[in-house]
């Protein structure tokens, strides 16, 4: 990943509850609870801890998550992560050490969930 320029910072000792809206790049090194929605990307360093409900466009996870994720590019959880919830995002990476408990959704956000086709009704013999 290029490094991207970081509009915001939450630094380390920090706590914040709430809701979080933004543009550009944030980087969370602190703690943070509540909502987090932006189209741009969200940097949750290693020595976050982050209670929310996230909506970004790229998720860079390096610290603890526990909430819900949804990406519309990308989620990428570092080897020192530590991530409970639900991800949802049509690409996904996950480094060697990493902790994910939860569930992943794969798909873009824009296509609906595949709904299983109806059992067809084998031929009358004549």
């Amino acid at each position: 990943m290029n490094a991207p320029e970081i509009i915001t910072l939450l630094g380390k000792g920090s706590a914040f509850e709430g809701k979080l809206t933004f543009e550009g790049t944030v980087r969370i090194d602190g703690e943070f609870s509540g909502e987090i929605r932006t189209e741009g990307t969200l940097i949750v360093g290693q020595s976050a801890r982050v209670v929310a409900q996230i909506e970004a466009s790229h998720v860079c996870v390096e610290g603890n998550v526990q909430g819900d994720i949804r990406a519309s590019d990308l989620v990428e959880l570092r080897s020192t992560a530590r991530v409970v919830g639900t991800l949802h995002s049509p690409s996904l990476e996950i480094e060697r050490g990493a902790a994910f408990d939860g569930q992943c959704v794969m798909r873009p956000s824009n296509e609906p969930a595949e709904v299983a086709p109806e059992p067809t009704a084998a031929p009358a013999e004549a």
